[in-house]
């Protein structure tokens, strides 16, 4: 039987992961675009091949994720407005997100859909869901209040916010909070992709401690840490510490994201802007 943990980080990041991690770190620097030459090289540090990156990329304009654009010359895509509200979202989750405290307080999600438009009942689910908010009940969804705003700026964009009325409110009873968390997130999955960062990052984080990575060395580890960092982010809704099992691995992995950020990210942007100033 294939566990959480397996499932998560046996696999490696699809290679349009990567790219729209390449593209948050390093093309909003650069008018939001990047030479497709640029990608290509980049790309090729992380293993995946010049045709699986045309590919990836292909299937990231079909999203409208990117859009062809050519600058100075240069063929290349640029982020598309929508992505960038997606990325300027997910730098918040990324870089500043803490866990929420007893006086943040909650948000509700309460949202009924016509019938006949099942398919947005199941679009609004999954937003939630992929925002970190967890079902209570059936059209009622609840997250920490420190998502509050990133929920109403998510669900607006989406155009799902006319099925939705949002809430702020505190719980007042009546079985303990730490209890019914378990009912509304699956707190044991949350830690084993938290304990599967553990495992798949100390190793680094050791060879990074013995001797100073080389560029590309910094380059490859940073945009794949990142990768499954961000997905994490989204996964944890931000609990308070208080409401979560004892040795909750969510700190410790946070710990080991900050002490990898700090050390490669400086390296892994020189590299990268040194590859897309020599193809631009």
């Amino acid at each position: 039987m294939t566990t959480v943990k397996e499932a998560t980080y046996i696999a490696e990041p699809q290679p349009r992961q990567l790219i729209v991690t390449v593209y948050g770190l390093y093309a909003r620097a650069e008018h939001d675009w990047l030479p497709i030459a640029a990608v290509v090289d980049l790309m090729a540090d992380l293993g995946v091949g010049a045709q699986a990156v045309r590919s990836s990329i292909s299937r990231l304009k079909r999203r409208e994720v990117l859009h062809s654009l050519r600058l100075d010359g240069a063929a290349g895509y640029a982020l598309s407005a929508p992505m960038l509200e997606i990325l300027r979202a997910g730098d918040r989750r990324i870089f500043e997100h803490r866990p929420a405290t007893a006086a943040d307080g909650w948000v509700q999600a309460v949202f009924t859909v016509p019938e006949a438009q099942r398919g947005k009942r199941h679009e609004l689910r999954s937003r939630l869901a992929g925002l970190g908010f967890g079902p209570m009940a059936p059209g009622v969804w609840i997250a920490p209040g420190t998502l509050a705003e990133e929920a109403r700026g998510a669900l607006q964009r989406q155009g799902l916010s006319t099925y939705v009325d949002l809430f702020r409110g505190e719980h007042l009873g009546f079985a303990p909070l730490a209890e019914r968390v378990r009912t509304w997130w699956d707190l044991d999955e949350i830690a084993a992709h938290y304990t599967g960062f553990l495992d798949g990052h100390r190793p680094l984080a050791r060879r990074v401690r013995r001797r100073p990575p080389t560029g590309a060395e910094a380059f490859a580890g940073y945009v794949r840490m990142l990768t499954v960092w961000r997905r994490l982010r989204y996964l944890d809704p931000g609990l308070p510490l208080e409401l979560l099992p004892r040795r909750w691995s969510g700190v410790p992995a946070a710990e080991l994201f900050t002490e990898l950020d700090a050390a490669l990210r400086p390296l892994a942007r020189e590299h990268a802007l040194a590859a897309i100033h020599a193809t631009s």
